[in-house]
């Protein structure tokens, strides 16, 4: 898929970026097109790439070949100018545990050239507050839990306004209830227009945050666009029957080209199997583009042409489903 963005409407833009350690090359010439407010996810599998190319992007590595730009400017030739406006937690956040979060955040801010001295104690109250630390500021890290150690590292990255955010597996270790408000922390700061760039192999928490994707698979980029121009592909009509002949020549006849599915499948208890008046459900299915007849009228056919409906369901392509198409592994999903 290609990204459809002009390059001065990019946050983060990369050009056959390939990242060889030794014999192994861990990124391969990957084209990432990151529009300017969105909120991208970076998906892939552990191992395939994802915090290499960030690490990348960053100026935290040097790219074997290929060009990087952030925010329009060229990388690592204009770090100084570009990391300012850019926050960032990145394998995971390192603090010193004698200190208290506050304090933590305190040092690091000072270590910012750019971060005014005198409203550096209300920066550091307002990054603890967004991330739900306020009550545990004066605590020593280490008597922190991994998913509040997970909140000071997106606090850090928070000290400054920025216009680009990039966050490494930002909900690892939080509970379901973090989760949540790591996920509206991500939307409200892409509502003040930062672009928000969130590295995960958790599936589920990609599409409740993000607008846009990309998919790595074993150092390359295999896909990349809108949500919804990942997820396309082909939808199918499934129809529950004792009747399925009939419903064949009725679909058919609404032109579509259906047939008897092998096996029952994993639809829980709209699954095929024997009725309680001892007829045998199966469910027949065929492929629904743009342009066919509507699911209603389909119904409707099927019932005035006599066929017992007993579960109806139009199945599209889900983003689970393009990934697995795409690299043939397993995802980690969070329901």
């Amino acid at each position: 898929m290609t990204p459809h963005a002009r390059a001065g409407d990019l946050a983060i833009e990369t050009r056959a970026l390939t990242k060889r350690f030794g014999h192994q090359t861990a990124v391969d010439a990957i084209d990432l097109a990151v529009p300017l407010g969105s909120v991208f996810g970076f998906l892939g599998p552990n191992g395939s790439g994802k915090t290499t190319s960030i690490r990348v992007m960053l100026g935290l590595a040097a790219a074997t070949s290929g060009e990087v730009s952030l925010l329009g400017e060229p990388m690592p030739g204009r770090l100084s100018r570009v990391l300012p406006q850019v926050g960032a937690l990145v394998e995971g956040p390192a603090f010193y545990p004698f200190l208290s979060g506050a304090a933590n955040l305190g040092r690091l801010d000072s270590a910012d050239r750019a971060a005014p001295t005198r409203t550096r104690r209300a920066r550091v109250d307002r990054a603890l507050e967004r991330v739900g630390l306020s009550n545990a500021a004066g605590k020593k890290v280490s008597a922190y839990s991994l998913g509040m150690k997970q909140r000071l590292g997106i606090a850090n990255a928070l000290l400054m306004p920025r216009r680009l955010l990039v966050l490494d597996e930002p909900t690892n270790g939080l509970d379901p209830q973090g989760t949540r408000e790591v996920r509206a922390l991500v939307r409200s700061l892409a509502g003040e227009g930062t672009t928000v760039f969130v590295s995960s192999h958790l599936l589920a928490e990609v599409e409740h945050m993000c607008t846009h994707a990309a998919i790595m698979s074993a150092g390359r980029l295999v896909a990349q666009g809108t949500l919804d121009e990942l997820r396309a592909g082909e939808a199918r009509v499934r129809v529950c029957t004792p009747d399925a002949a009939a419903a064949i020549r009725v679909l058919a006849g609404s032109g579509l080209v259906a047939g008897v599915e092998p096996a029952p499948d994993d639809l829980g208890d709209r699954g095929a199997g024997l009725a309680a008046d001892g007829s045998v459900d199966r469910w027949v299915s065929a492929p629904l583009e743009p342009g066919d007849v509507p699911p209603e009228t389909l119904v409707a056919a099927l019932v005035a042409g006599g066929v017992r409906v007993r579960g109806f369901h139009v199945q599209n392509t889900s983003l689970e489903d393009r990934f697995v198409a795409l690299t043939g592994e397993g995802f980690d999903v969070v329901r």
